[in-house]
């Protein structure tokens, strides 16, 4: 299983989206500071995600998303 997801920052309230196949691992590889571009913005909670069958589909799913960044369809997906 891959999944899609949006994070958002508990610091700042901005969205970081992305793809993984272990969510729990990647939100606590995260929290924990291990990504330097968005350490000084952490903790994170999880506000949205799909689940997909190959990395593929979650690939091209994480690219419309971004498209719809700050869009009325992405503030659908984070409420």
């Amino acid at each position: 299983m891959f999944y899609v997801y949006i994070l958002q920052s508990r610091k700042d309230q901005k969205y970081y989206i992305g793809q993984t196949n272990n969510l729990a691992k990647r939100l606590t590889y995260y929290n924990c500071g291990k990504v330097s571009a968005t350490k000084n913005i952490r903790p994170f909670q999880v506000v949205y995600s799909e689940r997909y069958n190959t990395r593929s589909e979650a690939m091209c799913r994480e690219k419309k998303i971004k498209l719809m960044k700050g869009g009325n369809n992405f503030k659908k997906l984070t409420q």
